[in-house]
């Protein structure tokens, strides 16, 4: 086991841990962007945020989303940022090369019975796949060495480190995605709640006084708008990253369950 230990920490995938800081980082940003990007007085007629954009200021049109815009803009932050660290951290998970040509390869050598030639593969290949192989190859040369146990029982040693090198692996191909699978309602919810405050606002600028104050009137309908537009956005984008690696995960999974039974199936053709 301190051959395979050594092994898992030489092909250990890359991640981040703690989201939150994620989060917090992105909401900071948001924060930042709002009030000195969006809310750039240039952005508005007499240079004062209070009034309407400027004709055509999309940035400024933006800004009359409300206080819901830095909010949902996190929400899209953190999507696009743990997407790219998804990515990262599965490319890793997957190793250097072909994972389909890795498979065919440990196949080919477990046929030949070239362990040497196998584990050589792990080594080159790297990721979760090759971890899981080279810690089911020493177990099978572990048991292959002990002659107190039977046929089966080694079988059973083997499925069991199969299963378990698979159950290490796992959590770390699957940090981070329940955080974006959330984002993919909370965006949305987020959208329609700035477009309920945007409506009230509206409803209230028509009611006030007997006469629509166009101004409320106009960020009222903005606020709702906006809010709307980027709710369905950052709900989108969540929705098609979760799926995406989700995706990209099955294929891994499927890898590891085809390489493992080959391993299993190799001892048991070769000890009759």
């Amino acid at each position: 086991m301190k051959t395979n230990n050594k092994t898992t920490k030489k092909n250990s995938i890359v991640m981040i841990k703690n989201a939150g800081w994620v989060i917090v980082c992105c909401f900071i940003l948001a924060i930042c962007i709002f009030h000195f990007v969006l809310g750039n007085p240039a952005n508005f007629m007499n240079n004062d945020p209070n009034n309407n954009p400027l004709p055509g200021n999309f940035l400024g049109t933006i800004y009359k989303g409300g206080i819901i815009v830095p909010v949902i803009q996190t929400l899209l932050f953190t999507v696009i940022a743990l997407s790219v660290e998804r990515y990262i951290a599965i490319k890793s998970a997957f190793g250097k090369g072909s994972l389909v040509k890795f498979v065919a390869n440990i196949k080919a050598s477990l046929e030949k019975g070239d362990f040497a030639q196998a584990k050589g593969i792990c080594d080159k290949q790297g990721g979760s796949v090759a971890n899981v192989v080279l810690a089911t190859l020493q177990k099978y040369e572990d048991v292959e060495a002990d002659s107190t146990m039977s046929k089966e029982q080694k079988i059973v040693a083997i499925q069991k480190e199969l299963d378990e090198s698979t159950a290490l692996e796992m959590p770390m191909m699957q940090q981070n995605l329940p955080i974006i699978g959330t984002i993919t309602t909370l965006g949305t919810l987020f959208g329609l709640l700035g477009t309920v405050i945007g409506m009230i606002r509206s409803f209230a600028a028509l009611s006030s006084g007997g006469g629509a104050d166009s101004i409320a009137l106009s960020q009222g309908i903005s606020e709702a708008l906006i809010n709307t537009a980027f709710g369905i956005l950052t709900g989108a984008l969540a929705v098609i990253s979760y799926n995406y690696y989700t995706n990209l995960i099955d294929k891994l999974t499927y890898s590891l369950d085809e390489v493992g039974f080959s391993i299993v199936q190799t001892y048991a053709a070769s000890h009759k």
